[in-house]
């Protein structure tokens, strides 16, 4: 009798047929971080702190020494130097490069990611230029957007960055952006474009970490619209073409279709992000003492990783890497 509880049957037999498994090189830590001196813990994401540099540069090391491979850099800017052009984006001595400089310098083996945007720099808090029209309609402006994320990304390659991550969500932003970093000399940087980035109700906690919030309207007519999978199929196709080296997904946990399409559409690495607000969802839900968190925690990050992505973005990082050692 065919009977497939045979193969559940012992940890040892489910061990050896296991089809997906986590470990720290899966992971990517996102990392908040500001000018102040003190560290300031973020009321919205228990557990997640805004770093100093100093502690900015501790907190990867930890990380790195736990085998996670790499992190990605969300600064929060003060408000003198947030401006309608978002010029303080690619000041060589500004918050970011300095972080990039610092991290390299202590922890070389380690990957750094840079959030190539405009919205922590933009005094409209949007992820592009804004303009209004005759009739006083705000509208976000393409390429002008883009020429200023082609200044930013060289400015972080300059500081040495390994990988820059476009998640504006502009048209054309990964072809030009390659070819500002190879007419430069960077043709060793790397792009991880956010190629399926929807319209999410999950990023609330994100956005007031960092005070970036739009101060009018919403990202609709840039980010995705939460109803469409084929548009993601076309944007997979379009990134490809223009050049990325690894394209992303978010939000993760309740986007897993989407994951699992992009997965079928292309060769290259896929990442996805479980976002502020998916780590809000799980952090409320086992300080409620009705879910354990371990089991919740891994079972999300398990889920994406089986839906086809190759790297995970999520502020479980560390955690995850301290259960799956324990297992």
């Amino acid at each position: 009798m065919n009977r497939p509880r045979r193969n559940r049957r012992t940890p040892a037999i489910r061990s050896m047929i296991r089809e997906t498994t986590l470990a720290p090189a899966d992971f990517i830590l996102p990392l908040f971080f500001h000018e102040d001196a003190e560290d300031t813990p973020i009321a919205a994401m228990p557990g997640v702190t805004r770093w100093s540099l100093e502690s900015l540069v501790r907190e990867a090391g930890e990380a790195h020494a736990l085998g996670i491979p790499a992190v990605v850099l969300f600064p929060k800017i003060d408000e003198s130097l947030k401006t309608p052009h978002a010029v303080e984006s690619f000041n060589n001595d500004g918050l970011v490069p300095r972080a990039i400089r610092a991290l390299k310098a202590a922890h070389p083996t380690l990957c750094v990611i840079t959030d190539v945007a405009l919205d922590p720099y933009n005094s409209d808090g949007h992820d592009g230029i804004v303009r209004r029209d005759a009739r006083g309609e705000l509208h976000i402006l393409n390429d002008e957007t883009v020429e200023v994320l082609c200044s930013q990304a060289l400015c972080h390659a300059r500081a040495g960055a390994d990988i820059v991550a476009p998640s504006d969500m502009m048209d054309g932003r990964v072809a030009a952006i390659r070819d500002v970093l190879d007419d430069d000399g960077f043709t060793q940087v790397s792009i991880l474009s956010y190629t399926a980035k929807y319209a999410s109700a999950f990023y609330g906690p994100f956005r007031g970490a960092l005070d970036s919030e739009p101060k009018e309207g919403d990202k609709k007519t840039y980010q995705m619209d939460p109803a469409n999978a084929r548009e993601a199929i076309r944007e997979t196709l379009l990134d490809d073409a223009e050049g990325s080296d690894m394209l992303m997904v978010k939000p993760a946990g309740l986007y897993l279709d989407i994951i699992a399409r992009v997965r079928e559409t292309t060769t290259l690495p896929i990442a996805a992000y479980q976002v502020s607000g998916e780590y809000l969802m799980l952090k409320s839900a086992a300080a409620s003492g009705w879910l354990d968190e371990r089991g919740i925690v891994l079972e999300s990050l398990l889920a994406i990783k089986r839906a086809g992505a190759d790297m995970i973005l999520t502020y479980f990082a560390k955690q995850a890497c301290s259960w799956i050692a324990d297992e």
